[in-house]
């Protein structure tokens, strides 16, 4: 029974119900990012660069005999293919993912140090010890 309890313990604690969220979130927030570069980004750089679907880049290792040219036929036929197309695509979709984070990041940084250091209103000198204002008082009385 105290494994089950320890258990319990485990799974109910902040950390474990975090990382939980954290998991949820991230796989939803890859399938964003998966369409933004997808759906938004890739058009615009075909667009740009001409009609270029990075995901059937490849280079044929083994004889073709067949002459076969798409990547699926390839593979299905089991010639060896160098398929770097796919590789630059995901490679893509982590810089995009990166520097996504970094902007939130940043802008969670800047949240928090505003939120943390609201401006310290001035604060009023100490009142001057009795002994310094009779000093001043004498020295006022000697320039008279």
């Amino acid at each position: 029974m105290g494994m089950l309890q320890e258990f319990k313990e485990f799974a109910v604690k902040g950390n474990a119900m975090d990382l939980a969220v954290g998991v949820i979130i991230g796989a939803a927030f890859g399938k964003i990012v998966d369409s933004i570069v997808g759906d938004l980004i890739m058009p615009l750089v075909s667009m740009v660069v001409g009609k270029l679907d990075f995901s059937n880049l490849f280079v044929v290792l083994g004889d073709n005999p067949d002459n076969l040219v798409a990547l699926a036929d390839l593979k299905k036929a089991g010639i060896p293919v160098f398929a770097y197309g796919s590789f630059v695509t995901i490679l893509l979709n982590f810089i995009i993912l990166a520097f996504i984070i970094f902007m939130i990041v940043k802008q969670m940084n800047r949240l928090r140090k505003e939120e943390a250091a609201p401006a310290p209103a001035p604060a009023e000198p100490p009142p001057t010890p009795e002994d310094v204002v009779l000093l001043r008082e004498i020295r006022d009385a000697l320039k008279k």
